[in-house]
This record gives structure tokens, sequence and C-alpha cells, in this order.
């Protein structure tokens, strides 16, 4: 049998909070992820899409981003502001999906950041 004096309390400094309605554990603020992991995957999947979105439409399947919305079940203002992804900059792209650097703005940011020009892009995306 075990006495009190056996027992063993480990703490892990995590925090669980709501993704998507999710929840989510986040490590602590000190926490870096091993090389191998340091890209968002909801970026690339994001980017991904942009991407297949962009050349549907540019294949002329959808004249508007209100008809591709409709298609792919969802909000227009989502799908415009995601579709921005596609107009990235060479040297982010590269970046983001070859060399899997992770980014220093926010997927929600990256989407605004795509309408500026490709050196300011440069500079503050990752």
């Amino acid at each position: 049998m075990t006495q009190a004096d056996d027992t063993i309390r480990v703490l892990i400094p995590l925090k669980v909070r709501k993704k998507n309605g999710r929840p989510k554990i986040l490590p602590p603020a000190d926490y870096l992820p091993s090389e191998d992991q340091t890209q968002d995957p909801h970026v690339l999947r994001a980017i991904g899409r942009a991407w297949g979105w962009r050349r549907r439409m540019d294949d002329g399947e959808f004249s508007t981003i209100q008809e591709l919305a409709e298609a792919v079940g969802l909000a227009e203002r989502h799908v415009s502001r995601q579709l921005r992804l596609a107009y990235l900059a060479p040297e982010v792209l590269k970046r983001l999906t070859c060399a899997r650097e992770a980014s220093a703005v926010s997927l929600y940011d990256l989407c605004f950041l795509a309408g500026e020009a490709w050196a300011e892009q440069a500079k503050r995306a990752v």
C-alpha cells in the first residue's frame, strides 16, 4: 500500500482554450516546437484551398465569389477573405509551404496582408 508520503504530484503548465467550439490544449508560453512542426497545418490547408478555388475560378467553373461560396457551402465573406491567400507573394508562399517556416502573423492577418505589395508582404509575413 502507498502512504500519503509516497504520493508524487506532477504539475504541467497547460491552458485549455476553446477553438472552433472544441477544447484545445495550449503549451506554455516559453515552449518551442520541434523544427519539423513549426508550421501551422491550418495555414497550409487554407493556402491549398485558396489555390484550388482560384484555379476553379480561372477555369470558368465559377464566375463570381458568391457562386463559389454557395458551391463550397461557406459564407461569401469567408471565401473572399481566404481567396486572397492565393495572391500572396511567391517568396512568402515559398517560405510558408516549402521551408515550413512559422508565420509571424495569424491566418486572419495573413489574408489581409495578401492585398499589400509583395515587398511589404515579405517583410511582415514571416
